[in-house]
């Protein structure tokens, strides 16, 4: 059975395109060489995925600064937050 949210409700989890990947996939470790196609990869199956925006709202929202979420990685999750002036 698939998890649920409060009040019973599906998660938007539920529905997310990574749930048939390796979580290790969406947290290269690095930002070049092999860490870069690692993420590249892993937005290829963002791209793809119906919760996109509630991911990345998510990720946001909690100041999740590490890893891909919603196709955005955290040094962008970061820009977002806080653009230069």
């Amino acid at each position: 059975m698939a998890p649920r949210g409060a009040g019973g409700h599906r998660d938007w989890r539920d529905n997310a395109a990574c749930r048939d990947h390796d979580p290790e996939l969406f947290f290269p470790e690095g930002t070049i060489g092999p860490a870069l196609r690692q993420a590249e990869q892993a937005r290829r199956v963002c791209q793809s995925c119906p919760v996109r925006t509630p991911c990345l709202r998510f990720a946001l929202r909690h100041g999740l600064g590490f890893g891909i979420w919603g196709g955005v990685t955290g040094d962008e999750r970061r820009f977002m937050r806080h653009p230069v002036a």
